[in-house]
C-alpha cells in the first residue's frame, strides 16, 4: 500500500471514537482500529490485484497481530473488548 493512501486525517477521525484519552495514540483500542482500517483498504486493493503475493503477505501480518490485540484485550478488559467487537463489525 502507498504511504499517501493512508493519510493522517483519515487516522485521527477513525481513533476518536476508541480513544482513552485525547492524546491516546497507542492503546490496544486505538491500535485495533487502526489495523481494521488497513486491513479493509488492502483487502480492497487484493481483489483487483490478485496476483500481488507481497501485500498479501502483510495483510496476514495484520491480521494475526490484530488477533493477537484482540486475544489482550479480551483478557484483560473484556467489557472493552466487546465494545470494540461491536463499533467495527468484527464478528458475526
Amino acid at each position: 500500500m502507498h504511504p499517501s493512501k493512508f493519510m493522517p486525517t483519515t487516522v485521527s477521525k477513525e481513533i476518536q471514537g476508541f480513544q482513552m484519552h485525547e492524546k491516546d495514540t497507542g492503546s490496544a483500542d486505538v491500535q485495533i482500529a487502526l489495523l481494521t482500517q488497513r486491513i479493509n483498504q488492502l483487502t480492497e486493493h487484493l481483489k483487483s490485484h490478485v496476483k500481488d503475493h507481497s501485500s498479501r503477505r502483510g495483510l496476514l501480518k495484520m491480521v494475526a497481530q490484530r488477533r493477537s490485540l484482540l486475544d489482550y484485550l479480551k483478557n484483560t478488559a473484556s467489557d472493552r473488548y466487546k465494545g470494540i467487537l461491536e463499533k467495527l463489525n468484527l464478528r458475526k
